[in-house]
């Protein structure tokens, strides 16, 4: 860019010293006598097909103009237009004709000259938008390679994950037979129920789920009440919905049941064990909308989004991965959304997840 500006700078004076010597022509040509002499001044007038020049008389009146648009030339307003930008640029140069009378010509930089002022910033453009699409290539191909360690490590989990808990299934099968009293059988049976969902879930990141409708509010009770056997009895569970209404929307179930149980756990440990979740479900006429708010220590408004991104986590013990999972589910699985719908530090937050009443 320095170099070109000051090539630029060097144009510019060469061009004003040629518009200079086409107006000591202009000049001469009006006081010549000799036939030579008009031969040679109106080659050099002649030789100017780059520079716009406007010719007028002491009183800014047009007298001639020239490399201006041929189509518009002879229209004395488009000239005129011209002349009051071309004052704001180039000093005109003065053709002295003798006895207080002289001429004055105006003139703009060249089209070739203003093309060499704009070339460095064309040129660097075109260098940072190869950078942007370099580092989105860049970028894409990261969240791409990442996708595919997460993808594995998932269906690896739910391989492992699969013989034990087939051989769990087949235990509790038989102490169920062998000892029907032992009423523990039961609750031992749900949690084996709960490991083949998690083996489920696992083993469907990473490729498109089936959507089939659903009831909304059923599946989130059966969530909701599997979660209170097993969390703290100082933590209350809020229904705000109708259990026995019926909000019909295409869903994953086992996916879905993931996403209120992983809100639902974050919530539990915002609060460490002790205060309030309210669930409440509405909708419109195109959407289901989905409300979790809990009681615990709230979210300060700059990590709002923050908390869906993987590895985000204000606890010591965890990978951060379960809501960036519920953000994937909600989004990408079902084209919904998920977002914090309110929050204050100390006090609790609310998770908003709407999702579409139709296959999209």
């Amino acid at each position: 860019m320095v170099y070109t500006n000051n090539l630029v700078g060097k144009l510019k004076i060469e061009e004003r010293e040629n518009v200079g010597l086409w107006a000591e022509a202009t000049k001469l040509l009006s006081i010549s006598d000799t036939s030579q002499n008009v031969e040679f001044l109106s080659s050099i007038i002649d030789n100017n097909n780059t520079v716009p020049v406007i010719l007028t008389d002491e009183s800014d009146s047009i007298i001639s103009a020239r490399n201006f648009n041929s189509e518009k030339i002879n229209d004395p307003e488009y000239l005129k237009k011209n002349l009051m930008k071309i004052k704001e640029g180039n000093k005109p140069i003065i053709i002295n004709l003798g006895n207080n009378h002289f001429n004055l010509i105006y003139y703009k930089d060249s089209i070739l000259l203003t093309l060499l002022i704009f070339y460095p910033y064309t040129q660097l453009a075109i260098i940072l938008l190869f950078i942007l699409v370099s580092y989105l290539a860049f970028n894409s191909s990261r969240k791409a390679e990442q996708n595919q360690v997460w993808v594995g490590m998932s269906k690896e989990t739910a391989h492992q994950l699969g013989t034990p808990t087939s051989s769990l299934a087949g235990w509790i099968e038989v102490l169920q037979q062998n000892y029907p009293d032992i009423s523990i059988t039961k609750e031992l049976a749900l949690d084996v129920q709960r490991l083949e969902k998690v083996t489920e879930r696992f083993s469907r990141i990473g490729s498109r789920p089936s959507l089939s409708n659903e009831n909304i509010p059923a599946i989130i009770s059966r969530t909701i009440d599997y979660l209170k056997s097993r969390t703290s009895s100082k933590v209350n569970f809020n229904i705000g919905y109708d259990p026995e209404k019926k909000v019909i929307i295409p869903v994953n179930m086992a996916l879905f049941e993931w996403v209120i149980e992983n809100i639902c756990k974050n919530a539990i440990d915002s609060m460490e064990g002790d205060g309030e979740i309210s669930v409440t479900i509405s909708e419109t006429e195109k959407n289901a909308i989905v409300d979790i708010a809990d009681t615990g220590k709230g979210i300060p408004k700059s990590s709002y989004k923050k908390i869906f991104h993987p590895g985000f986590t204000t606890k010591q013990r965890g990978w951060g991965l379960g809501l960036s999972l519920a953000k994937r589910i909600i989004e990408e699985y079902h084209n919904g959304k998920i977002f914090v719908k309110h929050s204050e530090i100390g006090k609790g937050s609310c998770i908003r997840i709407i999702m579409n009443k139709n296959k999209s």
